[in-house]
């Protein structure tokens, strides 16, 4: 198997998922799945709640909740995936690749709780997909 490439995608870091009913779905995913409470956080400016769960192999579930968030308009979708995100050691190379091949990124954002940048595009359907940069171990 050859090393990975540090210009291209690592792995999944996140999914993010949009619940209906955010009491429920914490309960489902920390009681009935076991999943760890990394961090809470209410967002007022949005009325929402971000809640992230580790996953057994470092990665992570993200649950939100929005007031009055519309169901899905397509199954199997429906309700449920907001975006899929890949780690990348560095933002830069896979965006100038995604831009080679004719697909735009959004300009690149920090996130607020981790200090990460990041970047969203869309695949060939418009489903939102993120580059979230975790710089490599130097060890």
């Amino acid at each position: 198997m050859t090393p990975p490439d540090a210009t291209g995608l690592l792995g999944v870091h996140h999914v993010a998922l949009i619940g209906s009913d955010y009491a429920r779905s914490r309960a489902f995913y920390t009681r009935v799945l076991g999943l760890r409470v990394l961090a809470e956080n209410h967002r007022a400016a949005r009325d929402s709640w971000k809640l992230d769960l580790a996953l057994p192999d470092g990665s992570q579930l993200e649950l939100f909740s929005f007031p009055d968030a519309p169901p899905r308009p397509s199954r199997p979708e429906a309700q449920g995936l907001r975006h899929l995100a890949f780690r990348v050691a560095t933002l830069e190379p896979m965006i100038a690749r995604l831009a080679a091949a004719g697909v735009p990124c959004e300009p690149i954002r920090t996130d607020e709780y981790t200090g990460r940048r990041f970047t969203f595009f869309a695949d060939p359907d418009g489903l939102p997909l993120e580059l979230y940069e975790i710089p490599a171990d130097p060890g």
